[in-house]
């Protein structure tokens, strides 16, 4: 018997190795290579010179570096957020409703349909200072006519709004999903004692969605922290540093500058933060998890 699991395992093991070899070819390499790349002073050309940890110490001692990791944390934040509690709200008065619901999931998940450029042009369309439609909405109520994106102001949460109309729909049907999934028996039991409709979804609904929620997160945090094609699209990182973010911060040095191992020592950096806060959140997800 031990002999037969032994032959087992190493058959297995055998199986797997392929895809062993595959994810560390397209995962562990090009982390090795982006990492040596760092510790250079290439310039897509003949110009490849060995500088050490020259552009990390250069990076944690520019401001604008700075400004760029506060944007993108600030962006991150406040788009995962919204969409998170617009999502989780939507999805808890959909379910509550005793129609069917085929044609509203349809209409809430229509923007997820549309890529992130498109959705970027979209919008650049619609908040033209002179011509969208945003502006002649808000000018039939006696406002006047905002730059949105032209503005340092307003430039953020205008790229936070389109993201929030894109995703949200993406934690609406995961969360609406949950709910329906959700075990009847202590919800029945619940309403057989009085309880009423908020505690059974304070007391018992929310508790077995936390870890749930927590992946959530996560994954839109992740997301929202990786933000290029929205900005991209419609402020370029504009006005000035007002949203430039680090996927955009990353492709100007790389491309405009050609300061490739600056580029490569960046996106370590902000690797490095996205794991921090990734391990955070799963942190916090397994002490609510002992906690039950």
């Amino acid at each position: 018997m031990t002999y037969e699991i032994k032959s087992i395992g190493s058959s297995a093991f055998w199986f797997i190795l392929p895809c062993l070899f595959v994810l560390a070819l397209t995962s562990l390499y090009p982390i090795a290579f982006g990492f040596a790349v760092s510790l250079t002073n290439w310039n897509w050309g003949v110009q490849l010179d060995f500088v050490g940890l020259a552009n990390y110490v250069g990076l944690l001692g520019d401001s604008e570096f700075w400004t760029v990791i506060k944007n993108t944390v600030v962006f991150a934040a406040a788009a995962t957020s919204i969409e998170i509690a617009l999502g989780f709200y939507l999805a808890v008065q959909v379910d509550k409703l005793s129609i069917p619901t085929d044609l509203i999931r349809a209409v809430i998940m229509l923007p997820l349909m549309i890529s992130g450029i498109v959705v970027a042009l979209m919008s650049k369309v619609m908040f033209d200072p002179f011509l969208g439609v945003v502006n002649y909405l808000i000018g039939a109520f006696g406002f006047g006519p905002s730059a949105f994106y032209g503005a340092a102001l307003t430039a953020m949460p205008s790229i936070i709004a389109v993201d929030v109309w894109w995703q949200t729909s993406f934690v609406f049907i995961i969360m609406l999903a949950a709910l329906r999934g959700l075990p009847k028996d202590p919800i029945e039991a619940a309403l057989v004692e009085g309880a009423s409709n908020f505690t059974i979804f304070w007391r018992i609904k929310l508790p077995m969605l936390r870890s749930l929620l927590i992946t959530v997160v996560v994954i839109r945090a992740i997301d929202t922290l990786k933000v290029f094609d929205i900005v991209f699209g419609t402020t370029g990182g504009g006005p000035g540093l007002a949203t430039e973010v680090a996927q955009t911060f990353v492709y100007r040095t790389a491309y405009s500058y050609q300061q490739i191992g600056k580029a490569m020592a960046t996106m370590i950096l902000f690797s490095l933060l996205i794991l921090a806060i990734s391990l955070a959140l799963q942190g916090l997800r397994q002490r609510w998890e002992a906690d039950k």
